[in-house]
């Protein structure tokens, strides 16, 4: 089996350098048609210029690739439609959104500004969610589609200095579950990739000798995989120094109260017991735990 995307269309937003440009490059060489999106701005998401998409696309090109360049900035709904739009125009579909768009601006929560805070949740999160919305429609009426949401050990896991950070890719993977479920019925497969690589975002927070191991080339087969025909759905996808692996929510399973038991004192004497994960559950949608609680038999019964 070989995965390619021949007469596919993919959007890859923030693919002038790092993660971004290699996803953008591997695409194309297997035959995508690629929207190389980039608002060329730096690392904490000040300034722009279509520079950097230019010249992904001119190496698409010189490959014998078909790309155009885009400097949509993705917080800006009307700009994330009009890029959408180009795709359309020029190709007439778009199978595969890889929103990889992302800035830091890492402080400990304590002096971190709310300003600090917006910026971040709003291109990680809100950005994911406006190029999620706008091609939508299209992949439900093409009953196809692949969005590959780009999440983060800081948010799965947490990471000092990251609070903004964390909080919005761990908010990626909610929009991920959600949308995997409205999506099933039209073939719309949604993934998330945690990706540990040697960009311009972890440039000044890892050693030399470990960032030498992350090159972003390691990781962009996770992504080819996620956006392809074979794809799974709703899964969290780790991909770095050559290891993939998957995590997921697991629920204990718990232990119910009897009536007039159900205290706070109760539950600090057994919490050991459920907080127990030997024959954990994943759960794959918020009503199948709510079922699952209403029918669980009371502890010691």
């Amino acid at each position: 089996m070989t995965i390619e995307y021949k007469d596919q269309v993919a959007i890859v937003t923030g693919a002038g350098t790092g993660l971004g440009r290699s996803h953008a490059l591997a695409m194309a060489a297997r035959g995508a048609r690629v929207v190389v999106n980039d608002l060329g701005g730096s690392r904490d998401g000040t300034g722009g210029s279509a520079t950097a998409a230019e010249a992904v696309v001119a190496e698409i090109e010189a490959a014998g690739g078909e790309a155009i360049a885009n400097d949509a900035n993705v917080t800006d709904e009307n700009q994330v439609a009009a890029m959408v739009q180009s795709a359309m125009d020029k190709w007439g579909r778009v199978d595969i959104l890889v929103n990889n768009a992302g800035i830091l601006r890492d402080k400990s929560f304590a002096k971190m500004t709310l300003d600090d805070w917006r910026a971040v949740v709003d291109v990680h999160l809100n950005g994911a969610a406006y190029c999620s919305h706008a091609v939508w429609p299209i992949m439900r009426e093409q009953r196809y589609g692949r969005i590959v949401m780009t999440t983060s050990t800081s948010g799965i896991y947490g990471n000092f200095g990251q609070a903004n950070y964390g909080a919005a890719k761990f908010g990626v993977v909610g929009l991920m579950n959600v949308l995997h479920i409205e999506g099933a019925k039209y073939n719309i497969h949604v993934n998330s990739l945690a990706p540990s690589a040697a960009t311009r975002m972890t440039e000044d927070v890892m050693p030399e000798d470990v960032l030498e191991q992350l090159a972003p080339e390691y990781v962009t087969p996770a992504v080819l995989f996620l956006a392809s025909k074979q794809a799974p759905s709703r899964t969290i996808l780790l991909a770095g120094a050559g290891v993939y692996t998957v995590a997921k929510l697991i629920e204990a399973q718990g232990i119910k109260l009897p009536e007039g038991q159900r205290t706070p004192e109760n539950i600090a004497g057994i919490f050991e017991q459920i907080s127990d994960v030997d024959g954990g559950i994943e759960i794959l949608e918020g009503l199948q735990h709510v079922e699952r609680i209403v029918k669980m038999p009371v502890s010691g019964t």
